[in-house]
């Protein structure tokens, strides 16, 4: 009997063990099969794990160029990913309608909760849920409502002038300006948000290590936005958020810390006397449409901090950068403000926001180095589309790297990889609104980033007062260095300055 059994139990083992390797194949099959017209590395084709270690080499902008070179405008780089590098395909899938919603790699950077992860502005995949949370605030963003704020990033250029003089330049000390910058734009974030400074400019570090916190998250979150479901099994679940919490960024402290202030002072019927900041807009919106998810403030708070301050600092950085490595471009913006008779010591945004080229400028340093270099992941609608030659089935993700699709030849010139300002004012308005309109760094159609405008009034005051009140020496332009992890970080941008003999400021 029990060699009877035995017989029966190897040979269904012996099924099972034929019967596994079987539905593995049909599934790799099938998983190639179904974009198999799209061309792309062939491991690709089955797996994301090329697209993680692409990521973990800091370097994927240059991986993705080198790939769009090998196979074309349209490459497969995933399973269920594939890749564009012509603007012409900005308009297709980055659409001011419904029906593109973000793709799981977004899903990376929501916290987890039991009900599902906290959605904003900027992770939200769902539409419904980001219409409902987008709608209410999108206003407060308007070009017409930065111009308002002119007055408080007057006061963060005042501290940083102050800060910069009486640690480096008395003494022709070398310094990073990337860090400076940085300081600076979330210094006037923390104004416009909270009316207070995070003092990393006041102590000229990064204070509480939160600046720190943000770059390792961002580095530990990237590769997991290349396969999603890794995220959910390790992080995302029940049983892994038992086990391990996982530490919250310091910011999130800050900004919790200042929401439950300004609700105590609220249930106490005093109120808020300063000047109407992001909080107590967004506090104001949650009191009038309760229907809104509870922690929305939480949520636009937080984003408004994070989204609003890493991209501004690492425009300018690069922009300070490109002006003092090409003394043409320097000497042609130096002219320009000084003929413009702007006003001391802070240049008032209605003086310099016609300026031609500091305008060409900004936009030739927000194509080069666009704060974040992975490609924006679309899902492709039921019907499908059409990019090129290529018809993509629906439920693809699909999506373009700045880094990639700004560099596109066709469209920016021969010499795209190249800092050349000159090429936004080569034609009328028409041929600049193409060229922007062919820039992806701020997104595009109905999840174009919102805080654009605010970020340029931030970039054109800070460049303008570096310009026209400082000569500047960048030490050594090699020290520059620039890592990939989603985020596109600089450091190492080490400059001596001082005062133009013109300078008033003190």
């Amino acid at each position: 009997m029990r060699t009877f059994l035995e017989t029966i139990f190897a040979h269904s083992l012996l099924a099972v063990l034929g019967v596994v390797p079987l539905l593995i194949a049909l599934q790799l099959f099938r998983t190639y099969w179904r974009l198999r017209h799209i061309p792309g590395p062939f491991w690709a084709s089955f797996t994301n794990i090329p697209r993680v270690l692409w990521v973990k080499t800091k370097q994927a902008h240059l991986i993705h160029q080198r790939v769009h070179e090998q196979y074309g405008p349209v490459v497969r780089t995933g399973p269920n990913m594939v890749m564009f590098d012509d603007p012409d395909a900005i308009p297709i899938v980055h659409t001011m309608r419904r029906g593109f919603p973000k793709a799981p790699f977004y899903d990376i950077f929501k916290s987890y909760t039991p009900n599902g992860g906290a959605v904003t502005v900027f992770n939200a995949t769902d539409e419904d849920a980001l219409r409902k949370i987008k709608s209410p605030v999108a206003p407060f963003f308007s070009a017409t409502n930065a111009m308002a704020f002119e007055p408080i990033v007057d006061e963060v250029l005042e501290c940083f002038v102050k800060n910069v003089n009486r640690r480096y330049l008395q003494h022709g000390t070398i310094f990073d300006l990337a860090k400076w910058l940085q300081y600076y734009a979330f210094d006037v974030m923390g104004m416009l948000t909270f009316s207070k400074r995070y003092s990393f400019l006041d102590e000229g570090e990064d204070v509480g290590g939160m600046l720190g916190a943000i770059y390792t998250y961002m580095e530990n979150a990237a590769p997991l936005t290349q396969m999603p479901w890794a995220d959910k099994l390790l992080f995302k679940n029940w049983l892994a958020h038992a086990i391990r919490r996982v530490p919250s960024l310091p910011i999130l402290k800050v900004v919790a810390n200042a929401v439950q202030e300004r609700q105590e002072l609220m249930e106490k019927g005093v109120r808020f006397s300063g000047r109407p900041d992001f909080l107590a807009k967004f506090m104001q919106l949650a009191h009038e449409n309760p229907e809104l998810p509870p922690g929305i403030v939480s949520n636009w708070t937080f984003t408004n901090v994070i989204a609003g301050s890493d991209s501004v600092g690492i425009v300018m950085t690069t922009m300070m950068y490109h002006l003092l490595q090409n003394p043409n471009s320097m000497q042609k913006l130096h002219a320009e403000l000084r003929s413009a008779n702007l006003s001391r010591p802070h240049a008032r945004l209605g003086e310099i926001q016609g300026l031609p080229y500091l305008d060409a400028c900004m936009w030739e340093s927000v194509r080069l180095h666009p704060a974040f270099a992975l490609p924006f992941e679309r899902v492709v609608p039921e019907g499908g589309i059409t990019i090129g030659d290529h018809h993509l089935p629906a439920g693809t993700w699909v999506g373009g790297s700045p880094y990639v699709v700004n560099r596109h030849k066709k469209t920016f010139g021969a010499d795209a990889e190249f800092w050349r300002p000159e090429r936004w004012l080569e034609g009328d308005e028409k041929h600049k609104n193409r060229l922007q309109q062919s820039t992806l760094t701020f997104g595009a159609g109905f999840r174009i980033c919102i805080g654009r405008h605010i970020g340029i009034v931030e970039i054109k005051k800070m460049i303008s007062l570096l310009v026209l009140h400082y000569d500047i020496q960048i030490i050594d332009p090699k020290l520059l260095q620039v890592e990939n992890w989603w985020l596109f970080k600089q450091e190492g941008f080490y400059v001596r300055m001082e005062k133009r003999a013109e300078s008033i400021i003190s």
